[in-house]
């Protein structure tokens, strides 16, 4: 993408914490009063917010094809699948530094042909998309301008269950709205996100402030006017709200949106465990004495775990000293650190007090830093590649396969290929990752013929044969 090639020519990275330190250098926060008086004041909050709260349009071409998980957006979301029918939809989005960075949700922008940014002075822009990740639900965003007004950063691992927080975005096109409510629960799975990648990390802040279609990507904050949270979901049987509403919490939006901005794309360390919540029916069941932890259901082979001398049945307690109690609560924790990444585990195993260090991998076993694919076949092809995700192999019937979740000018392109299609095959070799499809073209001489095969999520199957 040109926002991408327009980063990483910058010949110093500064993380998005930094570029808030350099630009708040001569603020004092005591010289503002943000302590909360006798009784409730949320003025200072939603003060410093709005005007950093953005108004995000999406504008989409026409698109025929089926959408499979619009019931599941219309759940969660309030609205249907992004570009399901063409036109024009809304959500919202967080200026994260003074030069024109915004983070909002990743469906709020999937797929948009054009993204425009409004302003809370109704000024507009058109924004550039840096780079997004599916697993996490987030985006990065970037307009053309200077001396913007921004949320600071906050720290949800802070927040505590019954704190103040502020919602703030843009609901049924009603721009720069202020909702209250508290922090109903931390660390929640609501399973929204496993359609979209195996790799999905779910672990929002609950809370009670009222949250609607439009909202999406705008800014949960505390009474100081931090940013806690990216307002993602809500769950409703009307598409609008009925009492609860779900963040990805700051921390791992930190996380995210510098791996983003530093090397292109999200870059998750793997601990290689299949896991489980700990309950008294599964203590039982393996006749273990009850305790708070994460029960280890299997272990990968070759992954950092088994490397570190991990089994089945140990319950993993700690992550560099940090308690985790739930699946959802560790997955949170893990992926805010890399591939290559050194952490400590502690865990039980058959009441025993272990611990080890396990140096992370990514997805393809490695320890090691994978930058974004700017690879002579993906410009060639035109298209960025991902892996089709379990729900979608289900309903197919399908082994594996790689699917166009964004085209550019290039050969898949030219050949009439849409985003959405699903590649099964090159040359009658089987792909199932991104990588495959690499390793294949890269064999193929220049000048060659190729044919691929594959098939859309409305079941068309589609051959085509490109001049490699």
């Amino acid at each position: 993408m040109t926002g991408y090639h327009f980063l990483v020519q910058k010949t110093v990275y500064q993380t998005i914490e930094q570029k808030q330190n350099y630009a708040l250098a001569d603020f004092k926060a005591d010289s503002i009063v943000s302590v909360v008086p006798e009784g409730l004041n949320f003025i200072y909050a939603a003060k410093v917010t709005t005007p950093a709260v953005a108004h995000i349009k999406t504008y989409y071409k026409v698109n025929t094809q089926e959408q499979s998980n619009d019931e599941m957006y219309r759940y969660f979301f309030g609205e249907p699948s992004p570009g399901g029918g063409g036109g024009e939809a809304s959500g919202s989005g967080v200026i994260l530094t003074e030069d024109g960075y915004l983070v909002t949700n990743n469906h709020v922008v999937e797929n948009a042909d054009k993204i425009e940014v409004v302003l809370e002075n109704k000024k507009s822009y058109v924004a550039t998309l840096v780079g997004t990740d599916p697993t996490t639900d987030l985006a990065l965003l970037k307009i053309d301008e200077k001396g913007l007004p921004f949320v600071r950063y906050g720290n949800s691992d802070q927040v505590q269950i019954g704190e103040w927080v502020l919602a703030v975005g843009n609901p049924f096109n009603l721009t720069s709205t202020v909702t209250a409510g508290i922090i109903s629960a931390k660390a929640r799975n609501i399973n929204i996100l496993r359609g979209k990648s195996n790799f999905a990390v779910e672990s929002f802040l609950q809370t009670d402030a009222v949250v609607n279609p439009g909202n999406s990507g705008g800014a949960l904050v505390n009474l100081k006017g931090e940013l806690v949270g990216i307002n993602t979901a809500i769950a409703s049987p009307t598409g609008s709200y009925t009492g609860y509403s779900f963040a990805v919490p700051v921390d791992l939006v930190k996380k995210v949106i510098d791996d983003i901005l530093k090397y292109g794309e999200v870059q998750r360390g793997l601990l290689g465990v299949n896991i489980a919540d700990m309950t008294t029916s599964l203590a039982n069941e393996k006749g273990i004495t009850f305790v708070k932890g994460v029960y280890v259901a299997g272990v990968n082979d070759g992954s950092a775990a088994r490397e570190m001398g991990m089994k089945e049945g140990d319950i993993i307690t700690h992550i560099d000293e940090k308690a985790v109690q739930s699946s959802s609560e560790l997955q949170e924790t893990v992926a805010r650190y890399r591939p290559g990444d050194k952490i400590k585990v502690s865990y039980l195993r058959k009441g025993e007090k272990l611990q080890g260090f396990a140096i992370l991998k990514n997805k393809l076993g490695e320890d090691k830093i994978v930058r974004k694919d700017d690879s002579s076949v993906k410009k060639k092809l035109g298209a960025d590649l991902q892996e089709v995700s379990k729900d979608e192999m289900k309903k197919l019937t399908l082994q594996g396969g790689v699917k166009v979740y964004r085209l550019y000018n290039g050969l898949l392109n030219d050949a009439g290929i849409k985003e959405g299609f699903i590649i099964t095959s090159i040359d009658k070799k089987n792909v199932a990752r991104p990588s495959e499809v690499d390793a294949i073209l890269n064999n193929i001489p220049s000048g060659s013929g190729v044919l691929v095969e594959g098939i859309y999520p409305n079941g068309k199957k589609q051959f085509v044969g490109i001049g490699w």
